[in-house]
């Protein structure tokens, strides 16, 4: 399998952002001929006001960022796995994923589960349970005889969710983000590699990188997208700036390093913590 992942600088302008997307997408497909290629986290609208999100919001299947990945999966018939893109259901917002097959059908949809409410280093705070709702369930999917799993940036800190995708079969993790700059640099590499290494997968991490503003303020993310191998290696990476970058999935290493080193057969299921003495 073939696989690019595209590193996006999306801002508070739904309609240059699906402008861009599309550009990135058709360069890369026309380039590196991928199987699946993947977006970054909200690459469709990304800072902006609480008013402006819903504004930008799509319901599916008939909203334009919907519609136009739909069309590309068909039309070069690859898998397009859409990063994620801000739906808006009868419950609220969700921070959402959704998986195309060749044919250009839905074949897969993940609502983000962990949500990034924490305040950084530099004293910045971020509330995404503000304007969205909770994903509740965990979600892989088929594709040619591999399967994936699904995720999106925060949830990379979580390494049980990765835990369970692995125990339901996934040999790729996918992992759209929008990481800040201030975390990224220091845990951003490290958690991939990591979830990479202790479920022994393959790790697609498309990326934000750069500027956008919000709240009166710009804030930056970190980018580096890139594709780590199941050993932990990083196998591809975008520089910053724009781009994508490509691998080949070797499945067959993948099956070698869990048969020479079986660590899902050696996991203890329950692990029982003694009482203080």
């Amino acid at each position: 399998m073939r696989v690019t992942v595209v590193q996006m600088n999306s801002r508070d302008d739904k309609a240059a952002n699906l402008e861009r997307a599309r550009t990135l997408l058709e360069r890369a497909i026309a380039r590196e001929r991928p199987d699946l290629v993947a977006l970054p986290e909200t690459f469709t609208f990304l800072g902006g006001s609480r008013e402006a999100k819903f504004a930008a919001a799509e319901t599916f299947p008939d909203g334009e960022a919907y519609g136009m990945l739909r069309e590309i999966a068909r039309r070069h018939g690859l898998f397009v796995h859409g990063g994620s893109m801000i739906e808006r259901t009868v419950d609220g917002l969700y921070n959402t994923t959704v998986v195309f097959d060749r044919d250009g059908r839905e074949i897969a949809r993940y609502r983000k589960i962990h949500l990034f409410d924490v305040v950084t280093p530099d004293g910045r705070a971020y509330r995404e349970s503000d304007v969205f709702c909770r994903g509740r369930e965990v979600v892989s999917v088929e594709v040619e005889g591999v399967r994936l799993g699904l995720s999106i940036c925060y949830d990379l800190r979580f390494g049980e969710l990765y835990l369970r995708l692995a125990e339901a079969g996934a040999e790729v993790l996918l992992v759209p983000a929008a990481f800040t700059l201030q975390t990224g640099k220091d845990h951003w590499e490290i958690l991939l590699r990591a979830r990479a290494i202790e479920t022994q997968c393959y790790v697609l991490a498309p990326a934000q990188w750069g500027p956008y503003p919000t709240a009166g303020e710009t804030r930056w993310n970190y980018g580096h997208a890139m594709i780590v191998g199941p050993w932990g290696h990083v196998l591809a990476q975008v520089p910053d700036g724009e781009g994508f970058a490509t691998a080949e999935l070797d499945f067959a290493a993948l099956r070698r390093i869990r048969r020479e080193l079986p660590v899902a057969a050696h996991r203890v299921a329950e692990l029982r913590v003694p009482a203080s003495l």
